[in-house]
Formats: C-alpha cells, structure tokens, sequence
C-alpha cells in the first residue's frame, strides 16, 4: 500500500466538522431498533453528552415511552395539510437547539408536503452537515437498492426509501435482529401494533418466510458494512487491502426496466467494492415522453445510490458502449436482455436472441458483460415507444413513392428496366432521410408494389411470370429496406452532431460573452444575455446583497425563497424537480467555487409547464464556466480592493501626524494654567486658583486618553494585545470606569442600572474598562447641559451587553457602520466635533479581541444614540466568592 492511499485513509478519519451518523438496522418493525437507539441515548446522557430527542416513534408502547424519561425532547412542529394537523421534525428547533446527538426516528419517513425536505434522511444530512451527532433507525427493505427483491420477497412495493449511500455514510451499523419467531409473539402481544393492526400485518407481511428473508437481508448488509469497516481499517494501518476492481458500466435505455437495473447494479458495486456510473446512449431517435420519464427517473435514482450519470451521443449502441468502458478502464458491463419478440422475426436476432448483449459479448475484449433477465411485472404499462417519425413522414412516403413511379412511368420509355428502379430507389432514400426508419420502410414498400404493378410483366398486376423478375423484385425490396435504413442512421448521426454542435456553441458562446467581461456585475450581465435566448424557460441570476440577504425578483414566493436559501447554504440544487423544497416554482442551482456558493441560477418553466432535463443539463454544464468567471472577477475585486486599502493606511499615516492638534490643545490650556500661576503668584484668589488646578488636572487626564488611544491603536494594528483574562462582575467594570470620567460626566444626569446579580465576566479587565470609557466619554462630549446618560448591563442570550445612550444629536442610520473606522467623524452624528477618531475603533478592537462586538442604535425615546458592547458569558465559576 502507498503512503497516499494510508494518508488518504488516515485523513478520512480525522474529525472534519460533521457530525457522526449511527443506524440501527432491522429485518423489519418490531424487532427493538428505537429501544435499543434509546437505552444507548440514556447511557450517553449519564456520561455528559447533551442528548435531544428530536423524534421517536412510539406508536404507543409503553416500554418505548419509559425509556423516553429524562430525555430532553423536541417539539414538533405543526403542518397544515389539506384540512389536518400533521406533525414532523423540527428541523429548525433542533439546530438551533445545538444538541451533541440528536435521536431521529424512521430514517425512510416522507415528510408532510410544505416541509424544507422531502424525505426524513435529508434532514438528519443537515444535522451532520451542521455538526450534530445524529443516531437513527431503518428497516432494510427501506434501502433504494433492495426495493425491487423486496418486492419480489413480500409482493409489496415500500414507497419511503432511504439511497444506500445514506448508510455508507454511517460511522456505526448496529444490527438489531429477533428470529422471526420472537417478533411473530410480539406481534400477537400488541408490542408491535395495535391488536387490529396486528392481526392485518400478520396475514399480509408479518409472515415466517418473509420474515427469515428480510432477515437475511439485513444480515448481508450489515456484512457489507463490515467489510467495508475492515478494508478501512487495514488502510489506517499500511497493510493490504481490497483494492478497486475496475468499473461498473450499467446501461439503460428508457424502458419499464430502467429503475430495477440500476438498483441491482448498485447491490453489485456493493458487493465488489467498484464505483460505477450509469450510461445512457443517445442515438437521436426520439421517444414517446413516458419513456424520456423514465430515463429521467433512472439517472436520478443512480445518483441517489452514489453512481455516476453519462450520456453518450452516437448512432451505434455495441461500439460506443464499449469504447466508453475503454476510456474508463471498466471491468463489468451490466444491461438488460433485450425485449423478446413474438413470431417468426425472433429466429433472425443474433447470439441466440440477445440483441445488444450478443453484440457486445461477440465484441468484448477481456470486458464482463453480465445480462439482467427481464421482468415482465415491471414493465411499464401502455403503448411502445413511438417512432420519432410524425404523420406527416408517412403522408411523405406514399406522396414520394407516387411521384417517384409517375417519373419512372414517364422515362420508361427510354431507359431499361433495371434503371428504373433507381429512380424509386431514389425516392425511398429522400424519404429516410427527411422521416426516419418508418416512412423509409413504407416507402420501400409501396415502391416494391408500384415496381411490380407498373413495370414487371405482366404490367397492371401483381404476379410475376417470370422467374428473373422475381429475383428483380426481392433484390429490389432488400435494396430499399437497407438504403432506408442506412439513410435513417445517418440522419439520426446527424441530429446527434447537431446536439452536440449546438452544446459547443452554447459554452462557446458564453464563454466569449464572459470572457469580455472584466467586472463581476459585468460576469453577470453577460450570462443573463445568453440566457434571454432560451425561449422555453427563464433564466436568472442572483447574488446576496450588501446585508447578506438574496435578492429574488418580486414574484418569488416564501418557498421559493427557502429554496434558494437552502441550495445556497447547502451548495447543492433544490426546489421544482428536486427532493428538497419541490413546492418551489424555480429550480435552484448553485455556482459553486473553491471559497463557497457564488451565485445561484433560477430557471422558471414558462407557461407554468415542466422544466425539460435537457435544459437542466445545459444549465450544469454552463453552470461551471459562468462560476470560474465570477470567481475571476471577484479575485479581481479583492485585489483592486488590498491596492486601495493599501493607499487607505498611507493616507491613515498621514492622518496620524493631523491629530498633533488634538495633542497640542491640552498643552496648550495646562501651559496657559502654568503661566498664570507663576506669574499671578499669591495675586489669585484661592478659589481662581483651585480653577487653574482643576484645568490642569482635566487636561493632563484628556492629553493620557488620546496618547493612551494611540498606543491601544496601535497595539491592535499589530496583533500584539495580549488578553490577560480574569473573572470581574460588570458592576465593577461599570463603577471604575465612572470614576475615570468624574470630571468630564459632572455636569450630566448619569443613571446607572446594574445588578449585582449578573453572571461574572471573564475577560482583561482594564480592556473592558477602557473600551467602556471611550463610549462613555464620546457620549459626554455631544451630550447637551444636564443631558442625561443611561449606563446599564443586562444578560441576554448568553452574553452581556453594556449599553450607553445619550441625548446628543444622534448618528445618522446611514454612517452607523462607518462610526467604527479610524480618523471617521460623521459630519451630524456622535463622532463630530473634537477628538481623534480613534477612541470607538479601539473599542470595537478591545471587544473584537474578547470574541464580541459592538451595535449601534438609536437612544430612548427615538432620540440620540445607543452605543452596547456585546460580551460572551462563559459557564460561571463554582465559586463566584472566590472568583471575585
């Protein structure tokens, strides 16, 4: 083993920020998977870990309910529903809530409709996603890829199913197994279902063979599991382990037996431990819709269970598909045997009828081609598939093959026979190629008739008297047969091309409108231009604006907006056509780049039709280009953005040498107080003399605050402050920094309101108390007379938040987030007036530093402003007598 591949696995199992899944898996309800899940949570609780129970089933049992005491539990929340109350997860509540390990019951539930997600296991992929430990339950035959034995074993087909991908996911499997015999006793008891119930699931599944089949199936994939568990651990440890095998190839057509291929080839990707992806070749013939439906399904269903989507455009089926397992270094190729035909026609078939698979297994070189038996329950209802051909191509073929025997009547008078048939082979071939397959052959036909009625004798009749004639007329038909054929190939080759061509110029097209495009807006003007030419859908782009809130357009409605929220937080696509948030009337793709989610492209069916898959494919495609080229733009932004703050802290230097005013003032009032004093001498009255001193005092306390803002300025340009933390009650923080500012709140109304009751606060102290007396002197300096400002602390949400207001003039709401900048000074607001500009950045610096921050908002009674530091409380100290 190489050491990438150990560092790979080593790398795997290093804590990554998601939260760790664990399933318990049983043959069926009733075998004690939500008791077990249960008994697990309480002995977890006992040890410290926070455990919600965010929904458990118990249908009523008792014992169910008496392992849920003492478990937080989640409220659940209420959907409306065609006149019901449904109740389901709440996905909201429980993030919020912040649980270690959140308990989630039926994994395989479908959520009421109007719910973010579809399905159950979507929101546990949340949860992880948002680092809660999530422990759940799941009956095997809830597993996608098992539907169809599942099926076959117990004639039900399970609608709620879970992608196996879902369980690779897992950390643990638990197996949760009871013979059959056990569970059938339970059953009875009524410790499954109600009596009534219980008597109705025994008759039509409960019974001892489906039992002991269901069983072994949980049996197989809790093994699978173990292997995969052990191969990982004999990579953890540098030793050799099951290595990747090649590639699965499955290939579908859009067929009634689409689905059931690709769960059965992934249960043998499983097996073999092979990724595998599913192919699709597109020989331009068009199917009915009901067929595109299915292939449509298909492709979903693959990635759902963790496979991979091709689809391949090329005429001929065998020599693609093999060349594709080629390139891709696959090792099986997994189709379906060929749909049987009825009559004498089936004998022509190759390799003994097998269609496809004996071309393949006649071409394969060294490549497993295994073949999955049809079945006939599952095809698809209706008619077959219609030919591409429209009515109108077989109303071509008789009008063609008409004109074509009055043109041959016409020259038969000067050409001999054979060369006449040219003339309606001619026909035949026009008609291929502008109809396809089925007006060539009808074509063919009627040729093959007029031949023989117009010029093979006896003429004006449909017998042949001689024997060489005869032989004209087959060869005739099989001339006309192969001609159409060849000729529909060709145009189906063509169409084929065409799409191709067409998919080319799209990305072409965009990527020179994008490549002219040097600016983000720019970026996204462009692709709306290319998109406008779409004339079945619409197309949109949306970007967060500067509040971080998505702008959609105005029609967009609540769900449409969940939609978009959650495919841009999730980076995934979501809404109409999706599993999660499906009630949107937008499908929601996201422009992923390295740092995050980008942009987001909306596409709206017009005409309130269905969105066609085509058009989503080219969406993705173009999805990549238009991402790179809005990254492009916004590193182009970020950079013009670091030259201009670069310019910024050079004129911020040359600013710095602007505040010798501020600094020369107080020199200037404490010299002028100096002087007085010594020249007036015993000359001033004592209290003329306090007043000098007084000066003085306030103005050497004024000149230490501005040298004391510069050096805290400074300090936190650098990332030199240093955080010496201590336990403080804000009482005292409050009551420190008032004695500070004696002086300068003297001629205020100062109310302060603190408790001596609040949480302690774990912070540097003289941080705290310095960013608190800047707020408190910018408050004093744009107070009126007798103003009055309000100190007060409160706990809230867990942090504590001083507040300051003031009756000042106020700052206008839109310089607010502008107050905290170095040398800022809003022309009407709080800042104005005297000062440096630097004392409300230090404070935003100092609270910053503590994992906090600062809000500004109006005072009370909608006048001046509100200036509250945002401080975290940390778990209190057993003892706050000592801490204090």
């Amino acid at each position: 083993m190489s050491d990438a591949a150990r560092a790979d696995a080593l790398l795997a199992a290093l804590p990554n920020g998601r939260g760790r899944l664990k399933v318990y898996l049983g043959a069926s309800a009733g075998v004690g998977k939500t008791c077990a899940m249960l008994r697990s949570a309480q002995a977890l609780q006992r040890q410290g870990v926070k455990v919600l129970a965010a929904m458990v089933e118990t249908h009523g049992r008792s014992d169910t309910e008496a392992l849920l005491v003492g478990l937080p539990r989640q409220p659940l929340a209420r959907v409306h529903y065609r006149e019901r109350i449904l109740e389901e997860m709440d996905l909201d509540g429980v993030l919020a809530a912040r649980p270690q390990l959140a308990l989630v019951d039926e994994l395989a539930h479908t959520n009421a409709p109007g719910s973010r997600h579809g399905k159950r296991w979507q929101d546990v992929e949340e949860l992880l996603a948002a680092g809660i430990d999530v422990h759940t339950t799941v009956n095997v035959q809830h597993l996608e890829s098992l539907n169809d034995q599942v099926h076959g074993i117990t004639g039900v087909r399970v609608q709620e199913t879970v992608p196996d991908w879902v369980l690779l996911e897992a950390q643990e499997l638990i197996l949760i197994d009871l013979p059959p015999r056990e569970l059938l006793e339970r059953l009875r008891d009524g410790k499954v279902y109600m009596p009534e119930q219980a008597r109705a699931a025994i008759e039509a599944f409960f019974i001892p063979t489906n039992l002991a089949a269901l069983r072994e199936l949980a049996m197989q994939t809790a093994a699978a599991q173990v292997d995969s568990d052990l191969a990982q651990g004999y990579r953890q440890q540098g030793q050799a382990a099951p290595s990747v095998r090649g590639r699965l190839l499955v290939a579908v057509k859009g067929d009634g037996q689409a689905e059931r291929l690709v769960r059965h080839a992934s249960r043998i990707a499983q097996r073999r431990h092979l990724p595998w992806a599913l192919v699709h070749v597109d020989t331009g013939r068009q199917g009915d819709e009901a067929g595109r439906q299915r292939l449509l399904l298909a492709q979903q269903l693959a990635e759902r269970l963790g496979g991979e989507v091709v689809t391949l455009r090329a005429s001929e089926v065998a020599a693609t598909l093999l060349q594709h397992a080629a390139e891709r270094r696959a090792s099986v190729l997994l189709l379906a045997a060929s749909r049987r035909r009825p009559g004498p026609l089936r004998w022509l078939r190759p390799a003994g009828g097998l269609g496809l698979a004996g071309r393949l297994l006649g071409q394969a070189k060294g490549l497993e081609v295994a073949v999955l038996d049809r079945d006939a329950s599952v095809e698809a209802p209706g008619r077959p598939l219609r030919p591409s051909s429209r009515p109108g191509h077989y109303a071509l073929a008789v009008g063609v093959s008409l004109l074509a025997a009055a043109l041959s009547w016409g020259v038969s008078h000067w050409l001999v026979l054979p060369n006449i048939s040219l003339v309606l082979l001619a026909g035949v071939l026009l008609v291929a190629l502008a109809g396809g397959l089925g007006p060539a052959l009808l074509s063919a036909g009627l040729s093959f008739l007029l031949y023989d009625f117009l010029f093979i004798e006896p003429i004006f009749s449909l017998s042949v008297d001689l024997r060489e004639d005869f032989l004209t007329l087959l060869f005739f038909l099989f001339m006309a047969a192969l001609t159409g054929n060849l000729a529909t190939a060709q145009r189906r080759h063509l169409h084929a091309l065409r799409d191709t061509q067409a998919h080319t110029s799209e990305l072409l097209d965009l990527s020179q409108r994008l490549a002219a495009a040097s600016e983000r807006r720019d970026v996204m003007d462009a692709a709306q231009r290319h998109f406008e030419a779409w004339p079945d859908v619409r197309v949109t782009l949306h970007e967060r604006d500067a509040s971080g809130r998505l702008v959609l357009p105005s029609e967009a409605t609540e769900r449409d907006r969940a939609a978009a929220d959650w495919a841009w937080k999730h980076g995934q696509a979501a809404g109409c056509g999706t599993g999660t948030l499906p009630a949107s009337q937008g499908w929601w793709w996201p422009l992923v780049s390295e740092p995050g989610t980008l942009a987001l492209i909306a596409v709206w069916p017009k005409a309130g039709g269905n969105i066609p898959d085509a058009r989503r494919r080219q969406v993705m495609a173009l999805g990549q280009p238009l991402a790179q080229a809005i990254a492009r733009a916004r590193l182009a932004e970020d950079l013009e953005a670091a030259r201009l703050k670069g310019e910024t802290e050079e004129l911020r230097s040359a600013l710095l040498a602007s505040v010798s005013h501020d600094l020369r003032t107080p020199l200037t009032v404490m010299r002028g107080s100096i002087e007085s004093l010594q020249a007036l001498g015993d000359a001033l009255s004592p209290q003329d003399r306090e007043q000098l001193l007084e000066g003085t005092r306030l103005e050497c306390e004024r000149l230490d605050r501005y040298i004391q803002n510069l050096l805290d300025m400074t300090r936190l340009g650098h990332g030199t402050l240093s955080l010496a933390r201590d336990w403080i009650a804000p009482a005292d923080i409050i009551a420190s920094a008032v004695q500070r500012l004696r002086g300068v709140l003297a001629p205020l109304q100062l109310v302060v309101e603190a408790s001596s009751t609040l949480p302690l606060l774990y912070a540097h102290p003289a941080l705290i108390e310095q960013a608190l007396v800047n707020v408190l002197e910018n408050a004093a300096r744009f107070s009126p007379a007798n103003g009055r400002v309000r100190v007060s602390a409160r706990a809230v949400d867990g942090e504590l938040r001083l507040a300051v207001s003031d009756q000042g003039p106020g700052i206008p709401e839109d310089e607010r987030s502008r107050i905290f900048d170095m040398f800022y000074t809003a022309a009407r607001g709080d800042r104005g007036g005297q000062g440096t500009g630097l004392g409300l950045a230090i404070c935003q610096g100092m609270v910053g530093a503590h994992g906090g921050h600062v809000s500004v908002a109006e005072g009370e009674d909608g006048g001046g402003t509100c200036i509250t530091l945002h401080l975290p409380l940390h778990p209190q100290p057993e003892d706050r007598a000592l801490a204090g």
